[in-house]
């Protein structure tokens, strides 16, 4: 099947959830700088406020509308709020999401399920409601926010990895189906590293995780997390743009997913070897 022609954001219409900071955030600047109007969606409204702020002194037409993306009402809002204010959409891109921290034997059954909603139930409830919209445009983009832990699913990530392996899923059956038909509109599935963003220090975490645990946690991800979210962002826009069907996210990424590839059963104790010895750094 032939490649799809690129899609030009040029007074597009692109609809972002999990706006108001990290990657959602900058995605929507850089889309913002490109001439691309924006529906911004997010349920923290002072950095969504900001985002927005941002990219309105871009020239471009910026909507936002405030939700909880965990609650099933929240796509068919986000819709109507789209119809009302743009009347189409171009480019969504599916980005909300949270992380719970502990092993499952820790995570509350809540938790867990609080994180799926968001993580993966808003992805395929948005999906649905958008696709009839999205269908009008000559050509229309879906990204889905997955992550390397939908790739590689390391201890104490039950939670977070079955949720981004979801959206994997989801993704390559929906690009599948909608090439076969024909459709105008495309998919992205997009695996970050290990990207400097709030999800690790906003997760939850379980009950009687003790003060010292919780420096540590913290430290650890603060050395892992090391790409931009300017950096991740053009990385995704671009394979976005290029309607490419899968995009790797930093070197970390492309490293991990390549040790999987060759060591589809054991490859999470190399990657742990080396993740230590990246956390002690030299010496």
């Amino acid at each position: 099947m032939a490649k799809p022609a690129p899609l030009d954001p040029r007074d597009g219409v692109a609809v972002v959830t999990g706006a108001a900071g990290g990657i959602g955030a900058a995605l929507a600047l850089q889309l913002a700088a490109r001439g691309c109007h924006l529906a911004l969606a997010d349920v923290k409204a002072a950095g969504l406020d900001a985002t927005a702020a941002q990219a309105r002194a871009l020239g471009v037409k910026v909507s936002t509308v405030v939700l909880d993306m965990a609650l099933p009402a929240s796509a068919t809002a986000l819709l109507a709020h789209v119809q009302a204010e743009h009347g189409r959409a171009t480019l969504l891109v599916n980005n909300a999401g949270v992380a719970v921290g502990g092993s499952f034997g820790q995570v509350a059954e809540a938790d867990f399920d609080w994180l799926m909603s968001i993580n993966f139930g808003a992805v395929v409830r948005t999906t649905r409601l958008f696709m009839p919209l999205l269908a009008r445009a000559p050509a229309a983009q879906i990204v889905n926010l997955s992550s390397i832990f939908g790739i590689i699913a390391p201890p104490g990530q039950t939670a977070y990895s079955a949720s981004k392996f979801a959206v994997r899923g989801f993704s390559e059956a929906l690009r599948h189906e909608l090439e076969a038909a024909g459709s105008s509109v495309r998919v992205t599935v997009a695996h970050p590293g290990g990207v400097r963003t709030g999800i690790a220090e906003n997760a939850r975490l379980p009950a009687g995780v003790s003060e010292d645990e919780l420096r540590t946690n913290r430290a650890m991800w603060a050395r892992a997390l090391k790409l931009s979210p300017e950096i991740a962002a053009e990385t995704i826009l671009r394979a976005a743009l290029a309607r490419e069907p899968r995009v790797l996210v930093g070197q970390d990424a492309i490293g991990a997913a390549w040790i999987q590839r060759l060591f589809p059963i054991g490859y999470w104790k190399i990657i742990a070897r080396k993740l230590a010895r990246d956390l002690r750094g030299p010496g």
